[in-house]
């Protein structure tokens, strides 16, 4: 089963790729419409970096069987939806605990 230590883990990492998606939409208007392309470029290499790091743990937790494959897939698919890893987070990872 899941220790608390790798949820935890997991969970400040869902979070910081929450916040990174969040700020990567906010630096897309900077980037199209004001034509100020650092900020976009720097958060960018940032989420990249976060979100392979969150699909990289969640297929460790899955194939751990600490998740069911669905599971995964949700949580997965919540990392493509604006606020979907807060969701998770607030739904699914808190009860675990």
């Amino acid at each position: 089963m899941i220790n608390n230590f790798n949820l935890n883990q997991f969970r400040i990492l869902a979070l910081i790729e929450g916040v990174s998606y969040i700020c990567f939409g906010i630096t897309m208007p900077l980037k199209y419409i004001f034509q100020i392309l650092e900020p976009n470029y720097v958060v960018g290499m940032i989420h990249g970096f976060v979100f392979i790091l969150y699909c990289l743990w969640l297929l460790v937790l899955t194939v751990r069987n600490s998740w069911s494959w669905s599971e995964g897939i949700l949580f997965f698919i919540a990392s493509l939806i604006p606020f979907g890893t807060f969701y998770i987070d607030a739904k699914y990872l808190k009860k675990i605990q």
